[in-house]
């Protein structure tokens, strides 16, 4: 692949993580906890709130993964190296976790409180916190190893 396109393959490899990462600051954690601070804010309001933000940050986490998945492995030529695919399935793993086996607790708690009940404490929203600081994690590995390959290819001079 010609190196001005495996460039701009690379910025891209960078730009979706870095947006990634400024997603879930900007939400889960600032967003999700100032918005029980706003005057009238009530618990089961935060919640339902809460719950409409987070599925929507959830989808377009998943959209941003199949994109950073599609530009990784395609086209053939320029596929990232194995070592970066590992942090990448790493990334794809947590997602899954976050959105399989955390939320559904996370959602039937929120169903509890709206229902009037007071379900107690729960590790639930800690868990979650856990996985997005992991996420973030893997998503600023995933972008200086986007930059270092840009900073690479861009030292290659075309031929002619």
């Amino acid at each position: 692949m010609g190196g001005e396109k495996s460039v701009r393959l690379e910025l891209w490899r960078m730009a979706v993580p870095i947006l990634w990462f400024g997603m879930i600051a900007a939400i889960s954690f600032i967003e999700a906890p100032l918005k029980f601070q706003a005057p009238g804010i009530t618990i089961p309001l935060g919640l339902g709130i809460g719950r409409l933000v987070f599925f929507a940050l959830n989808i377009a986490e998943g959209l941003l993964l199949a994109v950073l998945l599609v530009i990784s492995l395609w086209p053939s030529q320029a596929r990232v190296a194995a070592s970066r695919l590992r942090w990448l399935f790493s990334l794809a793993a947590v997602f899954v976790l976050k959105v399989a086996v955390i939320r559904p607790p996370l959602n039937a708690r929120t169903d509890q409180v709206l229902a009037g009940a007071e379900p107690g404490e729960s590790p639930w929203h800690y868990i979650y916190i856990a996985a997005d600081l992991l996420t973030m994690a893997l998503l600023i590995v995933l972008a200086v190893q986007a930059a270092r390959a840009t900073v690479a290819l861009a030292k290659i001079k075309p031929a002619g």
